[in-house]
């Protein structure tokens, strides 16, 4: 039987920030673009395997930020491969500033510096997910895309038939931007438009049996760091009465 492979593509040393390249046979779905000019970090990822831009059957953004669609238009360009992301990730993947709210101190400090306010090339996605759910078995992954908002409104996360799951910016782990050290302890990402959502959004996730939890900020966590993570997001922005 043929394996599904999910190998973590680091655009930033330590964990700091992953993209993904999920490949079965000759089939790769890549997840994340990283950053502006990280195609070669791709391409690299892809030759791993054995693989090419040929090979590619799909791209997939988690969501439309810098640091995660940063290269997607050159990624299109270079690859024949289409690209998909949530229908309301439309106004970010077109130049749209994000709502950039802070999580806590370090996004506070982090936002003053102006990195994740960088402008990027603009994309135009070749599929535009307008549901729930979209299957990947005809790009060759047994695999499904759903839609888990609350990092922003349109943030998906990527479900292997096997349980393993890469959820973009929904959580995180480390210190400061991720990774780096402490990366078994789950926190929410520098920035996230509404915690609530991202509760549910886990919660959704970690009632399908997702198992292991692939982060573009440090990780992987399993789903008893994840459900710990929820839990705390709840108390805290949970109303009291």
């Amino acid at each position: 039987m043929t394996q599904t492979f999910v190998d973590t593509i680091p655009m930033l040393p330590f964990g700091m920030l992953n993209a993904f390249l999920i490949s079965r046979g000759d089939r790769a779905v890549l997840v994340d673009t990283g950053l502006p000019n990280s195609e070669r970090k791709i391409e690299k990822a892809l030759n791993a395997r054995g693989l090419d831009w040929s090979n590619l059957t799909l791209t997939i953004l988690t969501h439309a930020h810098i640091d995660h669609a940063g290269s997607a238009a050159r990624v299109q360009t270079r690859s024949a491969a289409p690209l998909l992301a949530h229908h309301d990730e439309l106004p970010y993947c077109q130049g749209q500033p994000p709502l950039l709210t802070p999580s806590g101190p370090f996004g506070r400090v982090f936002y003053r510096t102006g990195a994740i306010q960088r402008p990027f090339d603009t994309v135009t996605p070749d599929v535009i997910m307008t549901t729930d759910v979209f299957d990947l078995s005809e790009f060759g992954i047994a695999a499904q895309v759903l839609h888990t908002p609350g990092h922003t409104p349109g943030s998906v996360s990527v479900l292997l038939d096997d349980g393993r799951v890469i959820a973009g910016d929904l959580a995180a782990s480390g210190i400061l931007l991720g990774g780096i050290a402490c990366r078994a302890h789950p926190k929410s990402p520098p920035f996230e438009e509404e915690p609530m959502r991202v509760v549910a959004s886990l919660q959704h996730l970690l009632s399908l049996d997702c198992g292991l939890f692939f982060l573009g900020h440090g990780g992987p966590l399993p789903a008893t760091a994840v459900q710990r993570h929820s839990d705390t997001l709840r108390q805290r922005f949970t109303p009291r009465v």
